[in-house]
């Protein structure tokens, strides 16, 4: 084992380790805290018995049966709490009146009326008017039936002539703090395991690269020849390989956890709808009108999520592409004659025109089937922010080295506030006629696509009012024939 592999172990271990001492005084003090919050809210219990007890004694005689029949009412309720993974079902508060001279007078649970509990700490305290709390099991030697104990003074005329104990039993806490306990170790566990994962995947990354450089010099000893340019091609393509390498060690994780971040905001409004008609729906006596709309909003949320998750799909397939698998010489103008006769057919139903600019044609080298698809979405986004009766231009303009395609809406325009946000992943602005928002990947869409083909895609308020998005592309000379 070399010296660094033994110090690249102990730095592991010693993160383990220290790890294991955070965890060790976390799990610690789990249980002192859950049962200082249980004492707290008994503390409080036990002064509004005390002071329920002092309203009806007088002449310094404690009456307690009042509590009697609240406390019978009490046990006998039938309820279900639902507490994080735990459910309720009834009342485990327990209450002791106690006279002066420290005799029970009343149990709730009606076991322990007559016995001397003048001794414990809890109740000399409150006889004294300070304050104490206790654990004492009811069972000797059982822990498991331990019950938590606090005091509180009886009060008649400006002195004490009794106590008000009430009891918690411990076992109900400890449901809670087991499953605390439970999901700190997995918290803990689950850090160690992905430092250990980082570790392993960073060092890969980072010998990577030694290992590309070390092919590179076996391919040059193999050549039989010696030729610069070969040589230099192939050293820029070890280190061009060696930088995707860490480019995507250094960004993937943020992107990865900011994509992830703003993937789950933007599902949570339609699953909230959709949470939220099934409830209604369940609701008997509901009118089928009703009942109808609230279906109808389930089916639109559902295809919005199904509409969300595909578009994302499709720009993350996109985004893996580093270049184009296979380009060709594509013909623009037929590709924009194409697209103007089916958006048109689309406006149709609102009135919306669309008139094409393009004079004589122009060739770029990608995909077409991209290419179509990009325009498409600009297009789509004009028909959608366009006035009824409206115009959609769409235009051609080719220059000596590049090629403008722009589109043209007349509609509300960018407001200030989105202009830089317009390309950004999942960010929509609300469509004129229907008010909703679409995906917010279209023009992420768009933009991934003007990349891989060496272009670049702006989206800008016109002069004269509406939107004008422009995709350049880099112009190539027609094919032969």
């Amino acid at each position: 084992m070399t010296k660094r592999t033994r110090v690249f172990i102990g730095i592991l271990l010693v993160y383990a380790l220290g790890v294991g001492l955070l965890m060790y005084r976390l799990l610690a003090d789990i249980d002192p805290r859950y049962r200082e919050s249980a004492e707290e809210s008994l503390v409080e219990t036990a002064h509004l018995l005390a002071s329920e007890v002092e309203q009806h004694s007088a002449d310094g005689r404690i009456d307690a049966e009042s509590l009697r029949p609240v406390f019978r009412s009490l046990y006998a309720r039938s309820f279900s709490a639902r507490i994080f993974d735990f459910e309720k079902t009834g009342v485990e508060l327990q209450a002791l009146v106690l006279g002066r001279d420290g005799i029970v007078l009343f149990d709730s649970i009606g076991q322990r009326e007559g016995e001397d509990f003048s001794q414990w700490r809890d109740v000399r305290a409150a006889m004294a008017g300070e304050y104490r709390a206790r654990t004492t099991p009811r069972i000797p030697g059982d822990e498991l039936s331990s019950v938590m104990y606090v005091s509180a003074p009886v009060r008649a005329g400006g002195e004490i002539v009794g106590v008000v104990s009430v009891g918690k039993p411990v076992q109900s806490l400890n449901q809670f703090v087991a499953a605390a306990r439970r999901k700190t170790m997995v918290v803990g566990a689950t850090s160690v395991a992905a430092v250990l994962v980082l570790a392993l995947i960073l060092s890969l990354w980072l010998v990577r690269p030694f290992g590309l450089i070390a092919d590179y010099v076996r391919y040059v000893r193999a050549q039989r020849s010696f030729s610069l340019p070969r040589l230099g091609r192939r050293a820029l393509g070890t280190l061009g390989a060696a930088y995707d390498e860490m480019r995507d060690a250094l960004a993937g994780r943020h992107y990865v956890a900011d994509y992830v971040q703003t993937l789950t905001h933007e599902l949570k409004s339609p699953l909230s709808a959709i949470r939220g008609a099934a409830e209604l729906m369940q609701e008997s006596g509901m009118p089928e009108a009703d009942r109808q709309r609230f279906v109808a909003n389930i089916g639109r949320e559902t295809q919005r999520i199904q509409e969300l998750v595909d578009r994302m799909m499709e720009l993350a397939a996109l985004e893996q592409q580093r270049r184009l698998p296979k380009v060709e010489p594509v013909s623009l103008r037929p590709l924009l004659e194409e697209l103007a006769a089916s958006a048109e057919a689309s406006g149709a139903a609102r009135g919306l025109r669309v008139e094409l600019a393009a004079g004589d044609t122009a060739w770029v080298e990608g995909e077409a089937f991209l290419l179509r698809r990009a325009l498409g979405n600009l297009l789509a986004n004009a028909l959608e922010f366009s006035p009824d009766g409206g115009t959609i231009h769409l235009a051609l303009t080719a220059g000596p080295r590049s090629v403008s395609l722009s589109v043209r809406d007349h509609g509300p325009g960018i407001p200030d506030y989105a202009d830089e946000r317009v390309f950004e992943k999942f960010y929509s602005l609300a469509r004129p006629a229907t008010g909703k928002k679409s995906t917010g990947l279209g023009l992420a869409f768009v933009k991934e696509i003007a990349e891989l083909h060496h272009g670049r895609v702006t989206l800008r308020n016109a002069d004269g009012g509406g939107a004008l998005a422009t995709l350049s592309l880099p112009r190539i000379a027609a094919p032969a024939g």
